[in-house]
């Protein structure tokens, strides 16, 4: 069972990109974050020609997010129960597998914009809900998986320069406390159970030849409870829809499960 997550900066330009991926790398579970367009808007009939079933929940110009897979989704929830926001950020399926239900949750996770802007004090409460409601998900689904951008790069080996982004939203000690809440709660970070490369990053900014400095941050990640855990095989940064022209400024993260 492979399953991946993508923030691909705009599904209506990304599209092709998505689909011409999937065909080359075809996924159990692709779970994708900032649609950016509304749910009208959304490509059902595009994936189910491929081959796939979409959940998803969009917001025009903003936000947005699905899980596209192989199996039939079930269970379906959209953003967290509970706490009151009009922001499209997570939505969440339990598929089917050898081993029984996998549950696999699809978040965007806020940006923050800045220490100390609302928008930074609406990531910590946002992820405070977050938290309570993947915990409420672990005790019903213990194969369960969490996927996204999670805009937090989690300790200094995730950061191209930490010294250039010491005191910057990304990398602060409160967003990483956050993380470390997550993985508290009985999940790993798949990508760090494999020995890896140094310098190997999900994002990269547009400007200033980002990429091609390998100027980036690790923020995309995939979160697994422990009996997923036990049979991940393998966890990858796939760097070549990066090449690409018209490129999201995001690449996927890959993990393998042996189910």
């Amino acid at each position: 069972m492979r399953i991946a997550t993508w923030n691909v900066n705009s599904l209506t330009v990304r599209l092709p990109q998505v689909l011409a991926w999937l065909q080359d790398n075809p996924m159990e579970a692709l779970c994708l974050q900032e649609l950016k367009q509304v749910d009208e808007k959304v490509p059902v009939d595009a994936f189910r020609e491929a081959g796939y079933h979409i959940a998803f929940i969009g917001q025009k110009t903003y936000n947005g997010v699905a899980i596209i897979s192989k199996a039939e989704p079930r269970d379906i929830q959209r953003n967290i129960p509970g706490f009151d926001d009009d922001q499209q950020r997570v939505i969440a399926v339990t598929l089917d597998s050898p081993r029984g239900d996998v549950r696999i949750i699809c978040a965007y996770c806020p940006n923050g914009q800045a220490i100390g802007s609302d928008k930074y004090e609406y990531k910590l409460s946002w992820y405070r809900a977050f938290t309570a409601y993947v915990r409420g998900e672990m005790a019903k689904y213990p194969r369960l998986a969490v996927l996204g951008d999670y805009n937090i790069a989690p300790d200094d080996r995730d950061v191209h320069d930490p010294a250039k982004w010491e005191g910057s939203v990304l990398v602060s000690e409160a967003e990483r406390s956050a993380f470390r809440m997550l993985l508290g709660l009985g999940l790993s970070d798949a990508f760090r159970l494999f020995e890896q490369e140094p310098k190997l990053f999900s994002w990269w900014d547009y400007r200033m030849m980002g990429f091609r400095r390998n100027a980036g941050l690790r923020i995309d990640h995939i979160l697994l409870s422990d009996p997923l855990k036990a049979v991940c095989r393998a966890c990858t940064i796939d760097k070549t829809p990066r090449r690409n022209e018209q490129p999201s400024d995001h690449t996927p993260v890959v993990a393998t499960l042996d189910l």
